[in-house]
């Protein structure tokens, strides 16, 4: 679904390109696809955003009133939990 016109999002839009090493959801797409997983690139965002908002009510299971499925889309806190992710595969 598209964004409601004139919507603007207060942190700005994560993109999963913007940090070095990583794919866009098209290329991730593309590389499922080829390795027998027909799905295109919002079906790919989508599972992301899924699993982002798992974690994201976990961290905030803490927190009364938080909005988790903010907290899941802001581009901060997928780039923290990239960061975390890549620390303990090093």
């Amino acid at each position: 679904m598209p964004m409601p016109k004139g919507y603007t999002s207060d942190f700005g839009y994560a993109t999963v390109s913007s940090s070095e090493g990583c794919l866009t959801y098209r290329e991730i797409a593309e590389v499922m696809t080829e390795s027998g997983d027909k799905i295109n690139h919002s079906t790919a965002r989508n599972i992301f955003l899924r699993a982002m908002r798992k974690i994201a009510h976990k961290v905030a299971s803490d927190y009364e009133g938080c909005d988790t499925d903010a907290v899941a889309e802001d581009p901060r806190f997928q780039e923290a939990i990239q960061e975390l992710a890549s620390e303990i595969l090093l």
